[in-house]
């Protein structure tokens, strides 16, 4: 009897340590490249002000994800591709001289991959409409990143707040 106890046991400490080997691996999921991910954005956002710069509305908006929402102080909210195609061809129209430029970018990934937010500073140049002079806008830009299903990093929401022009500085 002592000998069947035994070989219940094995046979019992056989099966739970094969049911251990059986363990799904495959659902694991492989550590997030955060670094890669924040090198994709700041590259889209360097890409996306150079379309911008040379007034390219269909390369502007094809870093948009399909369900875009922009918001700017002063315009209503553009959402989707056609707002977006809407008020940069409005935007060119009116700003022939129109330039943008991003500065002190940092780019902010979620640990689970799925989220990116780009921060800059920015300067638009432009021409009043009330004036038809140059003016120069400085602001605050945020931008939300979302993965898109053929792997491609988009923007899924943007901001862009102006703040007051810098001070110049002291002459000592």
């Amino acid at each position: 009897m002592t000998k069947h106890c035994l070989a219940r046991a094995a046979v019992a400490v056989l099966a739970v340590a094969s049911l251990g080997a059986c363990t799904n691996t495959a659902s694991v999921k492989p550590a997030v490249d955060t670094a890669k991910i924040a090198a994709a954005v700041k590259a889209d956002e360097d890409q996306l002000t150079l379309d911008f710069n040379a007034h390219d509305v269909g390369k502007v908006v094809g870093h948009d994800a399909p369900d875009v929402v922009q918001m700017f102080h002063g315009f209503p909210n553009f959402v989707g591709l056609a707002g977006d195609t809407t008020n940069n061809q409005q935007f060119f129209a009116a700003n022939p001289n129109g330039h943008f430029a991003l500065a002190d970018a940092v780019v902010d990934v979620a640990a689970s991959g799925d989220m990116a937010v780009y921060r800059a500073t920015y300067v638009l140049t432009f021409t009043d409409p009330k004036t038809k002079a140059p003016a120069t806008e400085h602001g605050n830009y945020l931008a939300g990143y979302k993965q898109q299903a053929d792997g491609s990093w988009k923007m899924a929401w943007s901001i862009g707040a102006d703040m007051p022009a810098p001070t110049p500085a002291a002459k000592s």
